[in-house]
C-alpha cells in the first residue's frame, strides 16, 4: 500500500482554498484533505512538507493538437506519449488529443491509431506505469466546420454534417471520441448533434459563421461549450450579435479561451469573464507540435506551420504559410498565470478554469479536476507565483 501525506501553505480544491493544509493519498486516490490543525496524519504515511508552495488539482486540457514535435494526427502511441510527457511538465495531468480537418481516409487512420492507443493505455494505466498526462479521449475539431470561419482547416476537406460519416469516425476511434466541434448553421448540424449527444459525446460550437438564433438552437439542443471563443467565429455586432452574442449571454454554454496574449486581448478576456463568470470559462492551449520546441518549422496535421517571435508582444506565435494563426505553443500553467495577470482574478480562480471547469464539462468532476476524497491523485505543485514545481499523476510523480 502506498500512503503519503502532503502539507502545503495552501491547497486549492479548487473551489475553496485551505490554508496550511494536508492532502492524504492512498494507492493513487485522494483519501482526505483538510486543515493541518484538524487532520491526523495516518500512521505509516510518508510525510512531505512543501512549505510555502500550493497544492492544486492537475490541469485538464480539452483542446490540444500536439507538443514536443509530435502531432495527434500521427495517430500513434509514440506520438501520444510524447505529447503526454510534455503536457505533464506543465501541470496537465489529463487531456484530449485533438484532430484536425483532413481527408476522410486520413482522419479514419488517425482516429483508429488514437483510439487503439488510448484503449491500450487505459488498460495498463499509462505509459509503462510512468507518470504521464492521461489521454481521456479524443476531441474531433472538424471536418463539419464553416468554410467562412475555417481558420487554417483545409477548405477542400470540409464536409457537410453527416450522421453516417460521424458513426464511421466513432467506430474507428473505438468509442473514445469525447468532444465533437460543429458549425451549428450547417445543413444537418442538429441531426448530427443529436446523434453525437446520444453517443455520449459533448458537442462544441466553433469555426462558425452562425447567427444568434442558429447558435441558440444548438444550445437548446444540448451543445455544451464554444471552441476558442472570439477566434474563428462571426464577430459581435450590435444588430446581429451572431454566435459570439449567444456565447456571451447564454449561461448554458461554457467557453474555451486561449489566454496566450495573442489570440485574445486582455480587455476581451476581461469582457468574457464578466459575461460568463469564472465558473463558465475553460482555459485551453490549442497547442501544436511546436509546443516546447522554440522557433522553427513544424507540422499541424498535413500542413507546415512556422513559429516566430512576435516583434510587438515578444511571444512565440504559430502561423501557416498564409500568415494565419495556426494554434499556439501555449501551455496550461502559462495560461493560468496569464489569465490571473490579464484579468486581475485570484490564482485559485484561474486554476479552476484549467481544472474543475473542464472536468465538469466532460462529466468527470467526481475524479478529475479536484482535490477531494475519492478523486484520482492528479496534483500539481505550484510556487506562490503559479509556476509549476512538481506534478503527480494518479499518485505517481515528484515535487521538484
Amino acid at each position: 500500500m502506498s500512503l503519503i501525506a502532503i502539507a502545503a501553505r495552501k491547497i486549492f480544491t479548487p473551489l475553496d482554498a485551505i490554508d496550511d493544509g494536508v492532502l492524504v493519498i492512498e494507492d493513487g486516490t485522494i483519501r482526505a484533505v483538510g486543515s493541518r490543525r484538524e487532520m491526523i496524519v495516518p500512521k505509516g504515511a510518508r510525510f512531505v512538507d512543501l512549505g510555502e508552495r500550493i497544492l492544486a488539482p492537475g490541469f485538464v486540457e480539452i483542446h490540444v493538437h500536439g507538443a514536443r514535435g509530435r502531432d495527434a494526427m500521427e495517430g500513434s502511441a509514440d506520438a501520444l506519449e510524447a505529447v503526454a510527457r510534455e503536457l505533464l511538465r506543465h501541470g496537465t495531468t489529463s487531456f484530449l488529443p485533438t484532430t484536425l480537418t483532413a481527408p476522410v481516409a486520413t482522419l479514419i487512420k488517425a482516429l483508429e491509431g488514437l483510439g487503439s492507443a488510448i484503449r491500450s493505455w487505459q488498460s495498463r494505466g499509462g505509459a509503462d506505469g510512468e507518470p504521464v498526462s492521461e489521454a481521456l479521449g479524443i476531441h474531433m475539431e472538424g471536418p463539419f466546420l464553416s468554410a467562412a470561419r475555417r481558420g487554417v482547416h483545409p477548405a477542400e476537406n470540409l464536409l457537410k454534417p453527416s450522421p453516417e460519416l460521424f458513426q464511421r469516425f466513432a467506430d474507428a476511434a473505438q468509442g473514445t471520441i469525447r468532444v465533437l466541434t460543429i458549425a451549428p448553421e450547417l445543413e444537418g448540424a442538429l441531426e448530427l448533434q443529436a446523434l453525437a449527444i446520444r453517443s455520449g459525446v459533448r458537442v462544441a460550437l466553433g469555426h462558425s459563421d452562425a447567427e444568434f438564433d442558429e447558435a441558440e438552437r444548438a444550445i437548446e439542443a444540448g451543445a455544451s461549450h464554444a471552441v476558442h471563443v472570439f477566434n474563428a467565429m462571426r464577430p459581435l455586432a450590435h444588430r446581429e450579435c451572431g454566435i459570439l452574442g449567444a456565447v456571451l449571454t447564454d449561461d448554458r454554454l461554457q467557453a474555451e479561451v486561449i489566454a496566450d496574449g495573442v489570440h485574445v486581448s486582455a480587455p476581451a478576456l476581461r469582457l468574457l469573464l464578466r459575461a460568463k463568470g469564472a465558473s463558465r470559462v475553460v482555459l485551453v492551449s490549442d497547442g501544436t507540435s511546436a509546443t516546447g520546441m522554440g522557433e522553427g518549422r513544424f507540422r499541424l496535421g498535413e500542413m507546415d506551420i512556422f513559429v516566430e517571435r512576435d516583434a510587438r508582444s515578444g511571444e512565440l506565435v504559430c502561423r501557416n504559410a498564409e500568415g494565419k494563426l495556426a494554434g499556439s505553443v501555449l501551455t496550461q500553467d502559462r495560461a493560468v498565470r496569464n489569465m490571473a495577470a490579464f484579468t486581475g482574478i485570484e490564482l485559485r480562480e484561474a486554476v479552476t478554469m484549467a481544472s474543475w471547469n473542464p472536468a465538469r464539462l466532460l462529466g468527470l468532476e467526481d475524479r478529475k479536476g479536484c482535490l477531494r476524497p475519492g478523486a484520482d491523485a492528479d496534483v500539481v505543485v505550484l510556487e506562490p507565483d503559479g509556476t509549476v514545481a512538481g506534478v503527480m499523476a494518479r499518485g505517481v510523480g515528484n515535487f521538484g
